[in-house]
Order: structure tokens, then C-alpha cells, then sequence
């Protein structure tokens, strides 16, 4: 589907202050920047949710963790113009947001500067000829190997049967191993303990569809 432009996105999304502008000016330097704004001289755990839509997730997850500095990555305006609605009426001190396409995330962060990635309700880019789009693809998780540190995980959810598949071949490739994988994410009491939906989350387990998950840590032998 065919996303519909909101005029003026762009230029509402340059002048907001939760949005940082010039993430390589920052690259390393992300505890610093978030002590700043915090007003506070600890470290925190960085984490990262890559396509965050409209996010809900990564806002819930920011106002549930305190203790845990978030990023948001969104390469669509007009979808970030909706997250960054949402984030005027809560104001968290933990949580920014980066316009940017993904797949120049190692610009924006030095290696093993992140803790976690979320990659949630990914676009399943079906056609083979655009298997290296995927989010959860090796090519992608090459680059998010490199940017999380030796105790990183990553974990992704998706109601895509196909999609995940796709997904649990490309871990050793990608330079990861598994820590836990499920396809009935509602059905296991122990994986749900805590669990935050997103907006796809809610809607398709709704109708019955099952979720799956994985959670990967990096394989550092590779």
C-alpha cells in the first residue's frame, strides 16, 4: 500500500525537538547526549526500535523504562509526523527519534553502542528479488551486529508465518544465535510476561492470528 504524503511533514519533522536532526554528530557520543537531556550523570542501556511506525511500542517501553534510553528510527514522514503527535502530549526524557533509513544505521552508531534492537511488524518485502530488504535479513542483522555490544540482543515480532521463516534461516548468517523462538507469542505465559503490543500486535491478535518471536544475542565467535 501506497503511502499517502501529509504536506508539510518534512518541515514539521526538521523544526521538532525530539527529532535529532544530525545523528553522525552524535555517533559515540549517545550517553552524553541523552546525561544532557536527562539531566543526569548515569549511563543507561540504549535501545532501538528499527520501523517504528506511528510508535506506540517504543513509547510505551520508554514510559514503563525509566532506566533505559530509547530511539525510534522511521524512515517515512508522514508515519514519524504521527509518533512525534503522540509524543507532544507525553514528553519523555528518554526517548528521540531519527528520520533515517536503516540501512545507514552504522552512521548514526558506533560499534557496540547499542543494548537492544526491536524490530516489530516488519514489512515483509514478499518478492524474492527483495529478500535483502527484509529487516530480519542477514544483510541488515550484519549491520545491527555491529552496532550492538557483546551482550546484544535483538528481538523481532511479526504475524508473517513466511516472513519469520525467512527470518530464523537468516540468524547465523547474520552473526547471531538464538536465545528463544516461538510461534504462539500469546499462547507461552512465560514470553508474554511483560509483553508491550504495538497497534499490529493488538489488531491481528484480535482476529485470531498467531505471533511469533524470536529473541537472538550476537554470536561473537563470528
Amino acid at each position: 500500500m501506497r503511502l499517502r504524503h501529509i504536506k508539510g511533514a518534512e518541515e514539521t519533522i526538521a523544526a521538532n525537538k525530539y527529532v535529532v536532526q544530525d545523528p553522525t554528530a552524535i555517533k559515540g557520543k549517545w550517553s552524553d547526549f541523552f546525561r544532557e537531556i536527562r539531566e543526569d550523570d548515569d549511563d543507561h542501556p540504549l535501545h532501538i526500535e528499527v520501523g517504528m511506525g506511528k510508535g506506540r511500542f517504543i513509547m510505551d517501553m520508554a514510559e514503563a523504562n525509566p532506566d533505559i534510553n530509547y530511539i525510534g528510527i522511521e524512515m517515512y514522514s508522514s508515519v514519524l509526523l504521527r509518533g512525534l503527535q503522540k509524543m507532544e502530549e507525553r514528553d519523555l526524557n528518554n526517548l528521540r527519534f531519527l528520520r533515517i533509513d536503516a540501512r545507514y544505521i552504522e552512521d548514526a552508531f558506533a560499534p557496540g553502542e547499542a543494548d537492544r534492537i526491536y524490530l516489530n511488524f516488519s514489512d515483509p518485502w514478499p518478492k524474492d528479488r527483495h529478500a535483502k530488504r527484509r529487516l530480519p535479513s542477514r544483510q541488515f542483522l550484519n549491520r545491527f551486529h555491529n552496532i550492538l555490544n557483546d551482550s546484544g540482543t535483538i528481538e523481532f515480532k511479526t504475524d508473517n508465518r513466511d516472513l519469520f521463516d525467512f527470518a530464523l534461516e537468516e540468524i547465523a548468517p547474520g552473526g547471531f544465535e538464538p536465545v528463544v523462538t516461538t510461534f504462539d507469542l500469546h499462547a507461552d505465559e512465560e514470553l508474554c510476561r511483560g509483553n508491550i503490543m504495538t497497534e499490529y500486535e493488538e489488531k491481528f491478535s484480535s482476529i485470531g492470528n498467531p505471533i511469533c518471536k524470536y529473541v537472538i544475542r550476537k554470536n561473537n565467535a563470528t
